[in-house]
């Protein structure tokens, strides 16, 4: 199995996709589009994300979520607010 090297252009190049992706989330919650409520499976989409990686988010306390039942909802206005609380900018020294 090859290995893949990941270099700091690739790191930023998802972080710009990631970035991207949330204007796209804010653009169709401010239009209106958008559900107030997620399921795991729609915020897996979203965010591009694994199911285990969304487990951890939960598990970690990251990701708040409602639990009616066996089903797990998520707040779109908190899935907003955990990546701008987690934003990471990077300033270039001249």
């Amino acid at each position: 199995m090859p290995t893949s090297i990941i270099t700091t252009d690739d790191l930023r190049d998802f972080k710009m996709e990631l970035l991207d992706d949330i204007k796209n989330l804010l653009t169709q919650q401010a239009s209106g589009t958008i559900k107030k409520y997620l399921k795991s499976a729609e915020v897996i989409d979203l965010l591009q994300i694994s199911p285990g990686t969304l487990q951890n988010l939960r598990i970690n306390g990251t990701l708040p979520y409602i639990k009616i039942g066996g089903l797990i909802y998520y707040d779109s206005a908190e899935i907003h607010r955990v990546m701008e609380a987690n934003r990471v900018t990077h300033h270039l020294n001249p």
